[in-house]
């Protein structure tokens, strides 16, 4: 592993290097954002050449095994920067939540300081004063429900002859 990151280009190991535990303690979500951009990209980069350069060499070579010794270096950095991108996805889920935390808190803290308090309306004991209107339910009687319950039970009906039938 040492042996693929000094072999890295300076651009690359700078970024290796922010994807560090250390280094990314104090980032806030949106700067971890961009960081998981920039190491996915380069990831995707290196996956691509890999790829490339791994079918090339089978044409050369005239087997896939043949040619991968030759890719190793590729298929190591690939390696190194799905790494790198894992501890940044990780970190950015950690922001992610507490950042979600932080802000269901506060519309729970909104929420509670618009709420209306009954606490100040009276002694009562919490029962109603009154019994009253029983509910009844007027649309049974109608003709239109009726006819919609009849057609109802003959389809039904129909249905189990159906099967019955069978």
């Amino acid at each position: 592993m040492k042996k693929i990151l000094n072999s890295l280009s300076e651009e690359e190991f700078v970024l290796i290097r922010e994807t560090k535990k250390a280094q990314m303690a104090d980032l806030d979500e949106d700067k971890l954002i961009k960081l998981h951009t920039r190491v996915r990209r380069a990831r995707n980069k290196h996956v691509k050449l890999y790829r490339q350069e791994g079918a090339a060499t089978v044409a050369d070579k005239g087997a896939r095994g043949a040619g991968k010794a030759a890719n190793k270096r590729n298929a190591d950095k690939v390696e190194v920067f799905e790494a790198a991108l894992s501890r940044v996805s990780g970190q950015l889920a950690t922001a992610a939540r507490a950042s979600a935390r932080d802000l269901k808190d506060a519309r729970l803290a909104r929420a509670r300081s618009d709420a209306p308090s009954f606490s100040g309306l009276g002694d009562s004991d919490g029962k109603v004063g009154s019994s009253g209107k029983a509910r009844v339910d007027a649309t049974r009687k109608s003709s239109g429900r009726k006819k919609f319950e009849a057609s109802t039970i003959a389809a039904g009906a129909r249905r189990q002859a159906k099967k019955d039938k069978r």
